[in-house]
């Protein structure tokens, strides 16, 4: 199928710009469950309905029966479990493609101001520099990145336990092989019989524990993501040391850009009034020299 191939390769990019523990989860998602419904369960639901038989020949009663059984495929259950699930993710890359994008004018902006040595150029150099790539394509996942993806995993977590408990729900998690149903059009409680039960209730299980596993990857992946971010304040915390006129954290690093700004300042200042100062010595010198021999001169004719 071309739609599972392009959901794939849109995929790939969101495992690249994915935590460790978010690629094992996109694993379980291509293999597990895009790969089990592309090759067996398509093949074992195939005939669902067809051989779906009731004990009655009235018309309409198997239809209905089947309908109050299976109100939704289990194969279109899990292609909109997929979707779903695939849905947060594809929003986040959207988000790193918009982050690459404005950082990539940035860095071309600073390659045609490389030229230029006045003070704009080198307020802009110390400035704007970009925050979220790295070499190779590569992102760091910090900053307004790691609340996207924060808000991509709790989204994730979420339409999994929906469709879950939504499945329980539905039809549960195992299927029988009579089905007894006594709905209009039928005359009486008919038997309707569904083939091959135990089959399709494997790929059930199946289906339902690569769905707990993705679950349970995506909460350690969340659990672990809290526990970098207490580790990384932790350790600014023991580097900083709180005064009166000390900063806050969140602009502590700021304070440390204008201070290289300004001291970027101050040298160009003093390397300009060098060369000032250079050429008025140079200027001095030449005008003391003058009076010199204008005073030599005059001093020797006095003298003849």
């Amino acid at each position: 199928m071309g739609e599972w191939d392009l959901l794939g390769r849109l995929l790939e990019k969101v495992q690249s710009n994915s935590t460790v523990i978010g690629k094992v989860w996109l694993t379980v998602l291509f293999i597990f469950r895009i790969m089990v419904l592309r090759t067996g369960a398509e093949k074992v639901w195939g005939d669902e309905q067809s051989d779906f038989i009731c004990n009655t020949q009235q018309p309409g009663c198997e239809n209905v029966c089947y309908d109050l059984a299976f109100p939704i495929s289990h194969i279109r259950f899990w292609v909109l479990q997929v979707i779903a699930l695939a849905t947060p993710q594809l929003l986040y890359l959207g988000h790193v493609l918009h982050v690459i994008h404005v950082e990539k004018k940035i860095k071309e902006r600073l390659q045609n101001q490389a030229a230029l040595d006045d003070r704009t150029s080198l307020f802009l150099r110390t400035f704007k520099v970009p925050k979220y790539t790295k070499g190779r394509g590569k992102i760091s996942i910090r900053g307004r990145l790691l609340r996207s993806y924060v808000v991509h995993l709790v989204a994730k977590i979420a339409v999994e336990v929906l469709f879950i408990v939504g499945q329980y729900f539905l039809y549960g998690f195992t299927l029988e092989a009579r089905y007894v149903c006594s709905r209009f059009p039928c005359p009486h409680k008919v038997d309707c019989f569904l083939s091959r039960p135990t089959e399709k209730s494997v790929i059930i299980w199946f289906m339902l524990v690569a769905a707990f596993v993705s679950l349970a990857l995506g909460v350690a992946e969340l659990l672990y993501l809290f526990v970098r971010a207490v580790k990384e304040c932790t350790a600014r915390r023991q580097d900083y040391t709180v005064t009166p006129v000390t900063p806050p954290r969140s602009e502590k690093k700021a304070f440390e850009k204008q201070g290289e700004v300004i001291q970027n300042f101050v040298n160009l200042d003093m390397e300009l009034q060098g060369r000032k100062v250079g050429m008025n010595g140079v200027a001095r010198g030449v005008g003391d020299r003058a009076a010199d021999v204008a005073t030599e001169n005059s001093i020797g004719e006095i003298h003849i």
